[in-house]
C-alpha cells in the first residue's frame, strides 16, 4: 500500500528513502566542514519540510532532543517572513519559546524552489558551544530569567539571495566567546542545506515537481496512518506515572514532580500533564517545544522500524498546564530544558512498557554537561577556551536482556563520546581517568547499563571557572518490576594541597578553578528490571569476571555469594548453598529494610556503617551526600515511587 494513490509503490518507496538521505547528507556535511568540537561529536540534527512547514523526513542519526521541535521553528520563520522569501535565503532562529529547545541549538532554515514554486524547507541544527550569557558555555544555573543565559534569536535573515548577510552574521557571533568558530558553523549549517536543496532538485528533474510535492505528502500519511493502526490494536485505557526534577534551588527541600498521565483512546494517544510543578527559579524548565519533542522521542522507542516526521507528531495530543515547568513561557529561563525531558522520555518508556511489555526497559542514566572556560596559558596570546563534556551511561535493564552499557543518553542517542585526545588538543586539561564504573548498573533479574567514570586536571590557565549541570542526585535512576535503582550523581573536586575531595553536587556554576585541581564525576547506570534475587547466579558472576559488579555488591544486592579462587585470572565461582541461605535472608527482610526510619539510616551512613548504594537501594532513603543529612520530604518521594516500582513486585517479601 503506498502513501497516497497517486502514486505507484515503487516511486513512493524511492522518494521516502530519497527524502531521509537528503537529510542523511546534510548531516554528512556538517561533519566534515562544521568548526565546534561539539557539532562535531555529533549534538546537531537535520530536517526536510514541505511547503507548510511540515517535517517531511529527518536523518537516520539526528538526536532524539531536537526531532519534535524543528518543524515549530520552521512555522516560526515562515510566519515572520511570509511573502518575502526568495530562492538563496537562509534564516536563523534559536527562540525555545518559539518551538525551540535551548539558545545554544541555533537553527538555519532554508526554503527551496522549483520552477519559481516554494516546495520545501531544510533546516540544519547545531549546539553552539556558547552563547553568551553570564558564565562560559551559558548554562548559570542560578538564571531565572533568559537574560542571563545568552543572546536569544528570533527569525532573522543570514543570506539573502544568496549574499552573505555579514553584519548580521558578526552581530550573533560577536556576542559569544567564539565568534571565530561560530562564523565557521554558520558557513558549515547554511552549506548543508544547500545539499539537501540541491538533492530535492535532482528529485524534481527526474519525477517532476508535482511528483516531489506528493511525496512530502504522502510520506507522513504512511506514518500517520502506520502509528494509528498499531495504537487502535492497543487497548483503551489510561496509565500513570511521576518523574522528579531533584530539587529548585530557589526553593525548599523537595524534589519537584513532572506527572503524565497516558490516554489511549481508539487510534489516538493523549499525554497529560496536569499536576506537574510549575517552573521552578532555575534553568530546568522546559518550553512546549522540548515538551513536545521529549514526548515524541519518548513513544517513538516503541515504533522504533517507522520513519519519523510529522505523520507521527499527528497520531498523539499533548495537554500542558500554562506557567508549569513543561510550559515556560518568556521570560523563564531555559537552558537546562534537558532535565525535564529526559524525565518525560522515561516515564514513557515506564508507561509504554505496560502496554508493550515484549519492549520494556527500566529508566536509563540522566546526560550531564561539564563546562569549563578560561583563558589558556598554554598559549602565549592566552586565548579563550571552553571545554563542554558530556560521559555516556547506562540505560534501563530490559525484559529479558541487560541494559546497555556506557551509551549515549536517550536525550540523544547519534551524539558521541568525545575523545580525550581532541579536548586534549584544544583545552588546558588533562584526563587522567575515564573507564566503566563498578557497581554503577541498577540491580535486577537484567541489570541496568553501567555508567562510567571520568576525572581531569586542569593544567596552566588563568581564570577559569567550572560549572556543572546535571540530575538524579536525589531523584536517583529508577528501576521497575522490582528492579533496583542506580546510584547517585554528583561531581567532587580536589582542589591544589587539600586532603580531601568537596562535594559540588549536581548542580553549580562559575565555580573558580586553579591549576592543579582535579575534578571528578560519574554516571550512574541504567534501573534494574526485574527482582534481583531472581537473576541468574552465574551471570552475576560473569559481571564480577567483567568487573561491572563487585563481590560484596553481588551479595548486598543479588543475595549471591561469590567466591574468589584466582583473581589475577578472573577466576570466581558461586556458593550456591550460601546464595541459597542469603537471598531467603533478604526476601524476609528487604521490606522492613526499605521501611526502616529514615533518620536511623542517615545516623548509620555518618558513622560510616552504610553508604549511598545502600541507601538508596537498600532503605529507600535520600540524603545530602555530602553531610550525611536527612532530606525528609525527598525521602518520602523517592520511597512512594520506590514502593511501587520495586517493593510491590516482590515475591514472597
Amino acid at each position: 500500500m503506498t502513501g497516497d494513490l497517486r502514486l505507484d509503490p515503487v516511486t513512493f518507496e524511492v522518494l521516502k528513502n530519497a527524502f531521509i538521505t537528503s537529510v542523511d547528507q546534510m548531516g554528512e556535511q556538517i561533519l566534515r566542514t562544521c568548526y565546534s568540537f561539539v557539532i562535531y561529536n555529533h549534538d546537531f540534527s537535520s530536517a526536510l519540510h514541505d511547503a507548510q512547514g511540515e517535517c517531511a523526513a529527518q536523518g537516520n542519526q539526528d538526536i532524539a532532543v531536537h526531532v519534535g521541535t524543528l518543524h515549530f521553528t520552521c512555522k516560526e520563520v515562515m510566519r515572520y517572513f511570509d511573502g518575502d522569501m526568495n530562492p538563496g535565503d537562509v534564516f536563523a532562529i534559536n527562540d525555545p519559546y518559539a518551538g525551540g529547545t535551548h539558545f545554544s541549538d541555533v537553527r538555519l532554515i532554508r526554503p527551496i524552489f522549483a520552477d519559481g514554486k516554494l516546495i520545501a524547507f531544510a533546516q540544519s541544527n547545531g549546539h553552539w558551544s556558547d552563547m553568551g550569557g553570564s558564565v562560559p558555555g551559558s548554562f548559570d544555573v542560578a538564571a531565572r530569567d533568559m537574560f542571563r543565559e545568552g543572546l536569544r534569536i528570533t527569525p532573522v535573515r543570514l543570506f539573502d539571495k544568496g549574499r552573505f548577510c555579514r553584519d548580521v552574521a558578526h552581530l550573533i557571533a560577536s556576542n559569544t566567546r567564539d565568534p571565530a568558530s561560530i562564523i565557521g558553523d554558520i558557513q558549515a549549517q547554511a552549506q548543508a542545506t544547500q545539499v539537501c536543496e540541491r538533492e530535492i532538485l535532482r528529485l524534481v528533474g527526474k519525477y517532476g515537481r508535482d511528483t516531489v510535492e506528493t511525496g512530502l505528502g504522502a510520506v507522513q500519511d504512511y506514518v500517520e496512518r502506520s502509528v494509528r493502526q498499531r495504537i487502535a490494536a492497543l487497548p483503551d485505557g489510561s496509565w500513570e506515572t511521576v518523574d522528579f526534577i531533584d530539587r529548585d534551588p530557589a526553593g525548599g527541600e523537595g524534589m519537584i514532580p513532572i506527572r503524565i498521565k497516558l490516554t489511549i483512546r481508539g487510534d489516538k494517544a493523549i499525554y497529560d500533564f496536569t499536576g506537574s510543578h510549575p517552573t521552578i527559579g532555575t534553568i530546568y524548565n522546559s518550553a512546549f517545544g522540548a515538551t513536545f519533542s521529549a514526548v515524541a522521542a519518548g513513544m517513538k522507542t516503541f515504533f522504533p522500524d517507522l520513519p519519523l516526521n510529522s505523520g507521527f507528531y499527528r497520531a498523539f495530543e499533548i495537554v500542558v498546564p500554562e506557567g508549569s515547568i513543561v510550559d515556560a513561557k518568556w521570560p523563564v529561563a531555559v537552558t537546562g530544558f534537558l532535565m525535564p525531558f529526559e524525565k518525560i522520555m522515561n516515564a514513557i518508556y515506564e508507561m509504554w512498557s505496560k502496554l508493550m511489555p515484549e519492549r520494556a526497559l527500566a529508566c536509563a542514566f540522566n546526560l550531564e554537561y561539564l563546562l569549563t572556560g578560561g583563558r589558556d596559558a598554554r598559549s602565549a596570546d592566552k586565548p579563550l577556551f571552553m571545554f563542554y563534556d558530556w560521559l555516556p551511561g547506562g540505560w534501563g535493564g530490559r525484559n529479558g536482556k541487560d541494559g546497555s552499557n556506557v551509551t549515549t543518553a536517550c536525550f540523544g542517542t547519534g551524539m558521541m563520546a568525545q575523545p580525550v585526545e581532541g579536548q586534549e588538543r584544544a583545552n588546558p586539561i588533562l584526563t587522567t581517568e575515564f573507564e566503566i564504573l563498578r557497581d554503577s548498573a541498577g540491580p535486577g533479574k537484567w541489570r541496568g547499563g553501567a555508567g562510567a567514570i571520568k576525572t581531569s586536571r586542569l593544567l596552566e590557565s588563568e581564570n577559569t571557572v567550572i560549572s556543572y549541570i546535571c540530575d538524579r542526585e536525589r531523584a536517583v535512576v529508577w528501576g521497575i518490576e522490582g528492579g533496583l535503582p542506580s546510584m547517585p550523581h554528583g561531581l567532587t573536586l580536589r582542589r591544589v594541597g587539600a586532603e580531601r575531595d568537596e562535594r559540588l553536587g549536581s548542580i553549580f556554576s562559575d565555580v573558580p578553578l586553579r591549576e592543579g585541581d582535579v575534578f571528578s564525576r560519574p554516571t550512574a547506570g541504567g534501573g534494574g528490571f526485574g527482582d534481583p534475587l531472581e537473576r541468574d547466579p552465574a551471570l552475576v558472576c560473569e559481571d564480577i569476571k567483567d568487573d561491572y559488579v563487585s563481590v560484596e555488591r553481588a551479595a548486598k544486592d543479588y543475595g549471591v555469594v561469590i567466591r574468589p579462587v584466582d583473581v589475577e585470572l578472573c577466576h570466581y565461582e558461586v556458593d550456591a548453598a550460601a546464595t541459597d541461605r542469603l537471598r531467603n535472608t533478604i526476601r524476609a527482610e528487604r521490606l522492613a529494610w526499605a521501611r526502616l526510619d529514615p533518620e536511623v539510616v542517615a545516623a548509620r551512613y555518618r558513622a560510616g556503617e552504610i553508604n549511598a548504594l545502600d541507601a538508596v537501594r537498600q532503605h529507600a532513603v535520600i540524603l545530602d551526600w555530602d553531610t550525611g543529612a536527612l532530606l525528609p520530604e525527598s525521602t518520602r518521594q523517592f520511597r512512594d515511587v520506590f514502593e511501587r516500582r520495586s517493593a510491590a513486585q516482590w515475591q514472597g517479601g
